[in-house]
């Protein structure tokens, strides 16, 4: 990126250049299909924006988003951005305490949930607005003066915060990922140029808005580029490239887990899809990228990235990807593999990725009131993945594992250290460890070992999972909990978590 600039001058400038286009194509749950021109779409924004400063919202401001795929979802984040103020967009599937702690540590003027699952936002900690997602018209968001609300009138800068995004940490509580208006423009900009991206192609987003990958890969790329956007309400694996065919896409962006969703489903040749382009996080297998080849009629190309690297620093090349690598360093991005003394490592050597860049710029702008972390995640200037990897003689990276107490579920960072504390705080538990274990569809998912307070009163295994339901989204609650009676531990009392995992470990290695 040349100059630094604002994410909503960059949604002014592509409205005023594209007017006529089409922006945004939106398949409700029944079905019904509604088309916005880039004109169209900003007067529902405008109407949006009116709302908001209606309800307190100006520059600096928050506004809490708990809302699945729908034309409110963007219009309201793309108002908050002109209006200068920073969305929290969160799992609107999420339990009422996860939800909670994102409003009481990002102080949001006002909150937006949906109709259907109002008994479940925390309406007590933020005045809250409820939202029919189906409805195209917004009427819920009806203001007394709709007005157009420039980005010029606020004065907005390419560093205010445009965004936080919780993601899982290593301690357990939730890291608030601050991204601002430059680190947008630089994901779109990035995003577009490498997946050759134009005005006349057209995203399909099956993945939530609420996460990283639909705001940077495919929507900021889109606005960038002057694309169009077809939005699903959610990913569908038996509808997806029947989708694909009916809004004439071209290019996607899937994880792994939803690719293999799609595949289990026994999917077959759909007339009409002619992807151009499809993104993938995370390995899949030679016969299951062959295959995808053949259903969607262009090779699919893995990333890498992590909400706080903005754009995927690593990206396969168009010509004869390898689905087990991650590619290559994205052009704009600086990534090496460092070895634990901070030295460059070696081909073929594995270390840690690191990814280079200017905070607020083309890295994350930093971690929300937690200056620790932060001190934490940098060393000599480079931003500290956690992720290993090695990379080849000809510049490939290639995954060799992760920072052991995050997982990767689906696509989503889950803390098993977060998992151990909601397992733990039950009254009958006296302590808990959880692991990752493989599963076919997710990668991988967590896994409870529970220590019961007294033998003679132990929680049932479904009691825990009920506790779990209760306090955890989905991706985060335990496929299987063991009751055990004791955990394995080191001479200092470290759990030895790889015994949990495989309790023949240790004779292996000691063999």
């Amino acid at each position: 990126m040349t100059e630094p600039v604002a994410f909503a001058r960059v949604w002014d400038r592509t409205v005023s250049a594209c007017a006529d286009a089409t922006f945004l194509v939106f398949e409700a749950p029944d079905g019904t299909v509604t088309e916005w021109t880039y004109t169209e779409f900003d007067a529902l924004v405008a109407r949006a924006a009116g709302f908001l400063r209606e309800h307190a919202v100006e520059r600096g401001s928050s506004v809490h988003l708990a809302l699945t795929n729908s034309p409110a979802f963007v219009a309201l984040w793309l108002a908050t951005i002109r209006l200068g103020g920073w969305i929290v967009p969160s799992d609107p599937m999420g339990a009422t305490p996860e939800l909670a702690v994102h409003i009481e540590r990002t102080r949001p003027v006002v909150g937006f949930c949906a109709t259907t699952r109002a008994d479940a936002y925390p309406r007590e900690l933020v005045p809250t607005v409820e939202i029919d997602e189906a409805d195209t018209a917004l009427a819920s968001l009806s203001a007394h003066r709709p007005t157009a609300v420039l980005c010029a009138d606020t004065a907005i800068g390419e560093r205010d915060r445009a965004a936080v995004m919780f993601t899982s940490g290593t301690t357990g509580r939730p890291k608030g990922v601050e991204i601002t208006q430059a680190n947008y423009a630089f994901a779109g900009q990035v995003m577009a140029e490498a997946a050759g991206l134009r005005a006349r192609h057209r995203q399909l987003v099956v993945l939530p808005l609420f996460h990283a990958n639909a705001q940077y890969y495919s929507f900021a790329s889109a606005i960038w580029a002057g694309a169009s956007v077809a939005l699903m309400h959610t990913f569908s694996a038996s509808q997806f490239l029947t989708q694909a065919a009916r809004h004439r896409a071209t290019h996607a962006s899937l994880f792994a887990a939803p690719i293999r969703m799609i595949l289990a489903r026994g999917a077959t040749r759909v007339d009409g899809v002619a992807l151009e382009h499809c993104w993938y996080a995370m390995n899949i297998s030679d016969p299951q990228h062959e295959t995808l080849t053949r259903l969607f009629g262009c090779t699919p190309r893995q990333l890498y990235g992590m909400t706080e690297t903005i754009p995927a620093v690593l990206t396969d090349e168009r010509e004869h990807p390898l689905p087990s690598s991650m590619g290559f360093v994205t052009p704009q991005c600086v990534v090496e593999v460092h070895r634990a003394d901070g030295g460059e490592a070696a081909p073929g050597e594995v270390g840690e990725i690191v990814v280079g860049g200017e905070p607020g710029m083309t890295l994350f702008a930093g971690y929300l009131d937690d200056p620790g972390t932060n001190a934490a995640s940098y060393r000599d200037g480079w931003f500290l993945t956690g992720d290993r990897a090695r990379r080849d003689e000809s510049g490939r990276f290639f995954f060799d594992g992760r920072r052991a107490d995050v997982l990767k579920v689906a696509g989503e960072n889950v803390s098993t250290v977060e998992v151990e504390q909601v397992l733990s705080s039950h009254p009958k538990v006296l302590e808990a460890a959880v692991v990752g274990v493989p599963d076919d569809i997710r990668d991988e998912v967590p896994a409870g070992f529970v220590v019961a307070a007294d033998p003679a009163d132990a929680p049932t295994v479904d009691e825990l999972h009920e506790w779990c339901a209760q306090r955890l989204t989905k991706s985060k609650r335990p496929r299987e909990i063991t009751l055990v009676d004791e955990l394995p531990r080191t001479s200092v009392g470290k759990i030895r978590k790889f015994l949990l995992r495989d309790p023949n470990a240790e004779r292996s290695i000691n063999a």
